[in-house]
C-alpha cells in the first residue's frame, strides 16, 4: 500500500547499502583479477556468485520499489537536477542488470561452467564463440568504468544533498537518520523565540 513517508522503508535501506558494499567488493575483485594471475583462481570463485547474487538482489530491489512509495524529491529542486537524479536511478538500475547478465553470458561464450559454488553450476546463457566472447568482455570491462563512474556520481550527489543542501534527501536513504529533518534546520529568529 502506498503510504506518504519521508524516508525509504527498512527493507529498502538494507538492500541499498548491502548492494552498495557488494559492487564495490565486485569492482575491486575484477580489478585484481586482471591484475594478478595468482590471485586470479579464488578470485573468480569470488566474483561468480556475488555477481549472480547482485543480479537476484537487483531484481528483489526493482521489485520493491515499483511496489512501494519512494519520498518525493525537495519542490525547490532544479528541474534539471530532477532530471540527472532520475536518468543516474535508471542507469544504476540497467547497469546493475547488465554487468552480472553480461559476465554470465561472457563466461558461457568463453566454453567455461559457471560455476557458484561446489557442484552447482548455472546453464550457459550465451554459445561458445570466442569471437562473442571477446565482445562481452570487452563490453564487461567498459560497463564496469561506467558502472563506476555512475556511483561517483551518485555518491556526489548524495553528499552535495546532505551537506550543501541539506534537505532531507540523504536522510531518506541513510542507514540511521542523523540530524535535523529538513523543515527543523533552520534557524529561529528572534520573533519566534519571543511569540507566546
Amino acid at each position: 500500500m502506498n503510504t506518504p513517508t519521508d524516508r525509504h522503508d527498512a527493507f529498502a535501506r538494507v538492500l541499498h547499502w548491502s548492494m552498495a558494499v557488494l559492487i564495490l567488493a565486485m569492482l575491486f575483485v575484477g580489478v585484481a583479477m586482471v591484475s594478478s594471475m595468482t590471485l586470479r583462481p579464488s578470485l573468480l570463485m569470488l566474483h561468480r556468485p556475488i555477481g549472480i547474487a547482485l543480479l537476484v538482489l537487483v531484481i528483489v530491489r526493482l521489485i520493491h520499489r515499483l511496489r512501494r512509495r519512494v519520498p518525493d524529491l525537495p519542490r525547490d529542486l532544479p528541474g534539471w537536477q530532477r532530471v540527472a537524479a532520475h536518468a543516474s536511478h535508471i542507469a544504476l538500475y540497467a547497469l546493475m542488470f547488465a554487468m552480472p547478465l553480461i559476465g554470465w553470458a561472457m563466461v558461457s561464450a568463453a566454453g567455461n561452467p559457471v560455476v557458484l559454488w561446489g557442484d552447482v553450476h548455472l546453464p550457459p546463457i550465451a554459445p561458445h564463440d570466442p569471437v562473442f566472447y571477446s565482445l562481452l568482455r570487452a563490453a564487461h570491462a567498459w560497463l564496469a568504468r561506467a558502472l563506476l563512474a555512475v556511483i561517483l556520481l551518485h555518491l556526489a550527489a548524495a553528499l552535495y544533498h546532505a551537506w550543501v543542501r541539506r534537505d532531507g534527501v540523504y536522510r531518506t536513504m541513510a542507514p540511521v537518520p542523523l540530524g535535523p529533518r529538513p523543515d527543523e534546520d533552520r534557524a529561529v529568529t528572534p520573533a519566534e523565540v519571543d511569540a507566546p
